[in-house]
């Protein structure tokens, strides 16, 4: 809530146009508040500072021929992920995941464990599911979907740096549940020569155009899937129940050709290594995990639940390649 807070009031950006460390007073001056709220800022900075976010540097000033030592804030690698107008800008996703939309259900947590059929904590505060909510109140839906760009913005920068390979030689990709097409854009403009299609809702598409390599189709992925030579899966699978994920992944089997006719399958997700102590990641990848109990019918996976899901969905083969952090790439062969 603290990061939140900075982000709101525009702190990293503050410090990024500062272009030198920038002192408590400077700090202050530029929010543009009263001086009396020094020390509140003060100590919101003391704790994202120690969390890692900013970091502290000593500045040596000349004043009348004596020189005085002051304290600079700068940013870290963190908080430059924050910065509005980076390409890897991540702030709408942590105002999505800190939004009382979410975090509230939060509260409701015991309801999944009471009577026969324990109703989701979303559903217990709010009345109805997530998906639904986006329908009913557009506002969060449009921060749900703003997040979802900024993350897919910032892991298909990586993934057509690390990972092209995989996407070489596809006449044809389409991305499920892509929202705005932010991942579908990073695609097209890397393979120029590849058609992609976005397919989502239609209150999520139905109001953007398209362009030449790029087309939107509204639709339904439990009733059915366009064709492509491959279909994307991005930070889907995790939203939906084992029996939900077999079925959309029989449908993206039935709309791909052969695997010797270049047929696949991306799937972007998290892939538990929960071997402990051994991975960083693990901790943060269960807090998702419990994202997802609280949220959505969906949850976090390990490769042998994952590949499960593959052998009901009749695939034959896959391949995991570990290159995003908490998220891992898996390719799914017909």
């Amino acid at each position: 809530m603290s990061l939140k807070c900075a982000v709101q009031l525009g702190i990293p950006d503050i410090i990024y146009n500062h272009a030198k460390p920038i002192t408590l007073s400077e700090l202050v001056k530029a929010l543009s508040i009263p001086k009396i709220r020094s020390p509140y800022v003060y100590r919101l900075m003391r704790i994202l500072v120690h969390s890692g976010f900013f970091a502290i540097e000593t500045i040596h000033k000349h004043l009348e021929e004596k020189e005085k030592e002051e304290e600079g804030y700068m940013l870290t690698p963190s908080s430059r992920l924050l910065l509005k107008n980076n390409v890897t800008n991540l702030s709408p996703f942590l105002l999505l995941i800190t939004d009382p939309v979410v975090v509230t259900p939060f509260h409701f947590m015991s309801t999944l464990f009471q009577g026969t059929s324990g109703s989701l904590p979303f559903e217990a505060a709010h009345g109805v599911n997530i998906w639904d909510y986006c329908v009913k109140h557009p506002e969060f839906g449009k921060i749900l979907n703003d997040a979802m760009a900024s993350d897919a913005q910032f892991v298909m920068s990586v993934v057509i740096q690390d990972c092209k390979m995989m996407f070489e030689g596809t006449k044809s990709l389409l991305d499920v549940g892509g929202g705005t097409g932010t991942a579908a854009k990073a695609i097209s403009e890397a393979f120029p020569n590849m058609k992609c299609t976005v397919f989502d809702l239609p209150h999520v598409v139905s109001n953007i155009k398209g362009s030449e390599n790029i087309k939107f189709v509204a639709g339904d992925m439990f009733e059915s899937i366009p064709s492509a030579d491959m279909i994307m899966l991005k930070w889907i699978l995790h939203n939906w129940s084992d029996e939900e994920c077999v079925k959309i992944l029989k449908k993206c089997r039935k709309a791909i050709p052969s695997k010797d006719k270049g047929g696949k399958v991306i799937i972007i997700d998290i892939v538990i290594l929960a071997e402990k102590g051994k991975y960083e990641a693990t901790e943060s990848q269960l807090c998702f995990d419990i994202l997802m109990m609280v949220n959505v019918t969906g949850r976090e996976r390990t490769e042998t639940e994952w590949e499960k899901l593959f052998l009901e969905a009749g695939f034959a083969s896959y391949k995991i390649t570990h290159v995003l952090g908490l998220r891992s790439i898996i390719e799914v062969f017909p």
